[in-house]
């Protein structure tokens, strides 16, 4: 009967050793690679049943033309786990603090995170700041433009600013608009956004409604989308020239469409929003992303979700090919995901 290595620490370390080896060169490792390499005397022959049977549970495979054995995505998730239990916390942290603190906005602040990973790393950096769907509102602020138009300027209680600019069928004086916005604020301020239109959307649907002028207004207003924040994330993405240099063997064609993948909102989004579930400040790895595109086959992701103070999720992550410098992206990982968190103070 097999034993399985899971378990197994002696087995589990000369996995890893592989790992690195493999990250290092690029080329299949051998078996006297690891012996001379090791740690605790091991011989040759010795490390080589350990590799059957890494084989046989799905932790290396060997390429046909070669002696030596490759890691599989198995046995780099258990790699990445390995050093994500030793974490490194240093110095670094402050100056990454004071480096996030000096961003003014929250959208200044995901830029200069994805950034500063895409530095740490030299892989891609990946930061979206995704708004929570129980953002209250704050106030709203209303403005008369020419041409019947108005300025509709809505701040959330996370201090985020949205503003658009919609045409009304008559013109509304400033007057008019003022009387509007303190009706809102004075009734509806500190709500959560989506209790704050059901209630809207009761008032309006009330017949009474129909001789009150301000009503009448602000359902003018409302049905032109007043209020209708679909929180709109904001997604950064900055160093995917590094994959260029990468030897992620893909044909002309499939570069082009890994870049058009990179460049959707929508397909980044739905890629942190896929791997990175785990609990707030649990770091995830996903190695390999076929699933998502299968130009990403050969690409893993290292990210985390941390919750920010202004009621946002911000995922963040660091994507680059298997064979990217691990133990640099999760440390960078972990290192910004702790800034973030402790917010601009």
């Amino acid at each position: 009967m097999h034993h399985s290595v899971t378990g197994d620490k002696r087995a589990m370390e000369i996995l890893h050793s592989i790992v690195k080896e493999y990250i290092e060169s690029g080329d299949p490792v051998a078996s006297r690679t690891i012996s001379r390499g090791s740690r605790q005397v091991l011989s040759s022959a010795s490390v080589r049943n350990i590799m059957a049977d890494l084989s046989e549970e799905g932790f290396l495979f060997q390429p046909h033309t070669s002696a030596g054995r490759v890691p599989t995505e198995k046995a780099f998730r258990s790699y990445v786990q390995s050093l994500a239990a030793s974490r490194v916390i240093s110095g670094e942290l402050q100056r990454l603090r004071n480096q996030l603190r000096q961003a003014a906005s929250v959208e200044a602040r995901i830029a200069s995170t994805s950034h500063i990973l895409t530095e740490m790393t030299r892989n891609v950096g990946i930061a979206a700041a995704i708004p929570a769907s129980s953002q209250s509102l704050h106030q709203i602020e209303l403005m008369a433009l020419v041409d019947k138009r108005v300025l509709m300027i809505v701040v959330t209680g996370d201090r985020m600013i949205r503003n658009q600019v919609v045409e009304l069928p008559d013109q509304l004086s400033q007057d008019e608009l003022n009387e509007i916005r303190n009706y809102v604020n004075r009734n509806f301020s500190g709500m959560v956004l989506a209790e704050v239109r059901e209630r809207l959307r009761e008032r309006l649907a009330h017949e009474s409604a129909a001789y009150d002028a301000i009503l009448k207004r602000l359902s003018v207003l409302y049905s032109h989308g007043l209020l209708d924040l679909g929180p709109d994330p904001e997604v950064h993405l900055e160093g995917a020239a590094y994959l260029v240099g990468v030897d992620l063997d893909l044909t002309k064609e499939k570069m082009r469409e890994l870049f058009q993948a990179l460049e959707q909102k929508k397909r980044l989004l739905m890629l942190l929003d896929r791997f990175l579930d785990q609990p707030d400040g649990e770091l995830a790895v996903q190695v390999g992303l076929a699933d998502v595109h299968p130009a990403m086959g050969q690409l893993s992701l290292i990210g985390i979700s941390v919750a920010m103070p202004e009621g946002l999720e911000t995922k963040i992550a660091v994507l680059g090919p298997m064979r990217m410098n691990y133990q640099k992206a999760i440390s960078a990982v972990l290192h910004i995901g702790q800034a973030l968190q402790a917010g601009p103070q």
